[in-house]
């Protein structure tokens, strides 16, 4: 599924997800907002139905939410952790009432323009790259196992591209107890080129691949394809989902 380029006042911007070459499902979702004031990756775990069922309802609740309130005064911080809470609530609610899905969950990674400000949220290991001239840059932070012991230093980089649980989340909505959401505000300038992606992406590019990518694409829309073509070339072992957003 791929989203024609797309134009706002501010921004251009393009999604696109693929199953890939491995799975049989798409558990991944995506949206984009047309007027590009919000973007959503979400990446589903718990069996087919579940996984698709997960990432579905929390782009969906959060969209919703995210447009009923746009113009409240919430301040946007807030709005952005009610929309994901939202979401959670959603997912346990249909977990209760659909007990074969009482394992899935989802990731969930949003970026938000707002009041001229610019904001993201994240749960899970779906990620948001920024890059500003040759520098990309990570600016979520995996919550996995792996991360936190690669930050902690008890492992190494090479250990943990390895680890067998390094797609093992510590983290994600479809969760009674939603204990992390990590909220951060963002400086977005000037030909800025921001990336949303599931790990179906990184897990097979390494971040200077990811950064090649996307300096050398003239478009978003052609950034978007070569990310994901270059991931099917390397395995296309997971779903794979991007959305590339570039500042004006």
């Amino acid at each position: 599924m791929f989203d024609t380029q797309q134009q706002s006042m501010k921004r251009r911007f393009t999604g696109i997800t693929d199953t890939g070459l491995v799975r049989a499902v798409n558990q991944d979702n995506y949206y984009t907002d047309p007027e590009g004031r919000f973007f959503i990756v979400a990446d589903g775990m718990g069996g087919h139905a579940g996984g698709q069922e997960a990432s579905k309802i929390a782009t969906t609740a959060i969209r919703s939410y995210l447009e009923q309130h746009w113009d409240s005064a919430s301040e946007s911080s807030a709005l952005l952790k009610e929309a994901i809470e939202r979401a959670n609530k959603e997912i346990v609610e249909d977990q209760n009432q659909h007990p074969e899905r009482a394992e899935m969950g989802t990731t969930a990674v949003i970026t938000m323009f707002r009041q001229e400000q610019s904001w993201c949220a994240h749960v899970g290991d779906s990620r948001l790259y920024r890059l500003r001239g040759s520098q990309l840059e990570v600016l979520t932070e995996d919550h996995t196992w792996v991360a936190w012991a690669l930050k902690a230093g008890a492992i190494t980089p090479e250990e943990a591209s390895l680890h067998p649980w390094r797609h093992v989340l510590a983290h994600c909505l479809g969760r009674q107890e939603l204990q992390k959401i990590d909220l951060q505000s963002l400086e977005v300038v000037a030909n800025d080129r921001l990336l949303l992606c599931s790990d179906g992406l990184n897990g097979e590019l390494s971040d200077e691949e990811i950064r090649s990518y996307l300096q050398s694409s003239s478009t978003c829309e052609q950034a978007a394809k070569a990310l994901v073509d270059a991931a099917k070339e390397q395995g296309g072992s997971d779903n794979i989902t991007v959305v590339v957003i570039e500042q004006d």
